[in-house]
C-alpha cells in the first residue's frame, strides 16, 4: 500500500511540473534550427560570424548538401529528416511549393518588412502570388574584358559595335568576344534582348516564336567568330589566358582573372541594334525558405533568424565576404559595397536582369533550348525548323508534366 501511495504521490508531481510549465518534450531543440546551404566558405563563414552575435540564443547548424534539390525531394517536410531551412537559389521555389513544403516568407515577417528589397530580387522570390523566399544576394552575367586588349573606350555599347569588335580582332588563335553561345543560360540574354523569352509563368513555352527565332539568326553572326567548342572550361580558358578580349560570364570568373593578372574591364550589357533592348541575362537570387514544419514547430526561433538576416548588416557582410550583390538596397549605402565595382556593375544589371523562372515547367526547357542551340548553333540546321521541332518537344514534356 505504501509503495502505490509513493508511486501516486510521484505521478502527482511529475503532472504538477507539466502544469507549471516544466520541462516538455516538445520543447526539446526549439531553439536549434538546422539550415541546408549548398554554398561556398567564404558565405557561410559570414552569415555565421553575423549570427552568433545578431541571434545568440538560437543554435543555428549549417550543413552543406552537393545535391540539396534531391535531397529535399526525398526528405520532404519531414521533421526527423528535413532541415527547418535552406538556402538556395530561387529557381526551384515552384518545385517545392507545389511539393507543399513551404512556408510563406511574409506571414512570418509580414509584407511590409521587404520593402527595401530590389523589386527583381522580389519578383524572383515570388510564386504564384506567394513570396517563399527571404532573398540575400544575386548573381547575373557581366560583360567583362581585358583591359590589355580592349580598352575602356572600346567597350561596346550596341551589339553592332560588338560584332565590328569581333571582326577586327579575331584570327590566328585569338578572338575578340567569346560566350558560351549553346548554352540556354547564356543564350537567354540574346532572346530577351528580341524581347522573346524561354517560358512565361503560365508554363507556355517561347509565347513569342518569332521573337525567339529573330534571336537564333541574329546571333549566328557572332557564334561565326567563336569557336565550335563553347563549355565553361573552354571560353573561361581562352579569357583567362589572354586568347579573348571579351566574354559574358558570372561574378565567380572575377576573383580566378584578378589572381590572372587581368586588368579587368566590366561594362553594361550591349544594346541590340535592331531592337534597342539591352541583352538582358538570367539572375539568380539566393535566399532563406522556410519548411512549413518549422514555420509551425518553431514558428519563434524562425522569426528571430528571419528579422536578423532582413537587416542591412548582413548583405554588407556578404557583399565584403564573396562580393555579392546584395538584395537590400540599404547594402548599397554602405562605403565599402558602394566602391565595390563587381558588386555595382551586378546591381546596375539587376535593373534589366530577367530572374530565371521558378516555376516547375521550367525544368524541362534547359534540354529542350540547349538541344535546339546545338542544332541551330554547332550542326548548322536550319533555324525555322528547328526552332518548330524545339517547340513541339516543349509542348509535349509540359503537357506530360500536368
Amino acid at each position: 500500500m505504501k509503495r502505490l501511495t509513493a508511486l501516486l504521490l510521484a505521478l502527482v508531481m511529475l503532472l504538477g511540473l507539466t502544469a507549471c510549465g516544466g520541462p516538455k518534450p516538445s520543447d526539446a531543440g526549439a531553439n536549434k534550427l538546422v539550415v541546408w546551404h549548398d554554398k561556398e566558405d567564404a558565405v557561410v563563414e559570414a552569415l555565421s560570424a553575423y549570427l552568433a552575435e545578431a541571434v545568440p540564443d538560437l543554435e543555428i547548424v549549417f550543413e552543406k548538401k552537393t545535391s540539396l534539390t534531391d535531397s529535399l525531394k526525398l526528405v520532404g517536410n519531414d521533421p526527423t529528416a528535413a532541415p527547418d531551412l535552406f538556402i538556395f537559389a530561387h529557381d526551384k521555389i515552384g518545385v517545392f511549393a507545389e511539393m507543399g513544403i513551404l512556408a510563406p516568407v511574409t506571414e512570418l515577417l509580414g509584407e511590409d518588412a521587404l520593402a527595401d528589397y530590389l523589386p527583381m530580387t522580389l519578383s524572383a522570390a515570388t510564386y504564384k502570388g506567394t513570396l517563399y523566399q527571404l532573398p540575400l544576394y544575386f548573381e547575373t552575367l557581366l560583360f567583362m574584358y581585358n583591359r590589355r586588349y580592349m580598352q575602356d573606350s572600346e567597350a561596346p555599347a550596341t551589339t553592332g559595335e560588338l560584332l565590328d569588335y569581333m571582326g577586327r580582332n579575331t584570327g590566328r588563335g585569338r578572338y575578340g568576344f567569346v560566350e558560351q553561345h549553346s548554352t540556354a543560360y547564356y543564350s537567354a540574354a540574346w532572346i530577351h534582348g528580341f524581347g522573346g523569352s524561354i517560358i512565361d509563368e503560365d508554363g507556355t513555352p517561347f509565347p513569342d516564336a518569332q521573337a525567339v527565332r529573330d534571336a537564333l539568326a541574329y546571333h549566328l553572326q557572332f557564334v561565326a567568330l567563336m569557336p565550335g567548342e563553347t563549355e565553361y572550361s573552354t571560353v573561361n580558358t581562352l579569357f583567362l589566358e589572354g586568347k579573348a578580349d571579351a566574354t559574358i560570364g558570372g561574378p565567380w570568373m572575377v576573383p580566378t582573372a584578378r589572381d590572372a593578372g587581368i586588368d579587368l574591364g566590366i561594362a553594361p550589357m550591349p544594346t541590340v541594334d535592331t531592337t534597342g533592348q539591352p541583352l538582358a541575362p538570367y539572375s539568380g537570387v539566393q535566399g532563406i525558405h522556410v519548411l512549413k514544419f518549422a514555420a509551425e514547430g518553431k514558428a519563434e526561433a524562425v522569426k528571430t533568424l528571419l528579422v536578423a538576416l532582413n537587416d542591412p548588416a548582413i548583405g554588407v557582410s556578404l557583399a565584403l565576404a564573396s562580393g555579392c550583390a546584395p538584395a537590400n538596397v540599404k547594402c548599397y549605402d554602405d562605403p565599402s559595397v558602394a566602391n565595390d565595382e563587381l558588386v555595382q556593375a551586378m546591381r546596375a544589371t539587376a535593373e534589366i536582369a530577367v530572374p530565371m523562372p521558378n516555376i516547375p515547367e521550367m525544368d524541362v526547357m534547359w534540354t529542350v533550348v540547349g538541344n535546339l542551340l546545338t542544332d541551330v548553333n554547332l550542326s548548322g540546321k536550319d533555324v525555322g525548323a528547328s526552332f518548330d521541332t524545339a517547340l513541339a518537344k516543349a509542348s509535349e514534356l509540359i503537357a506530360a508534366m500536368k
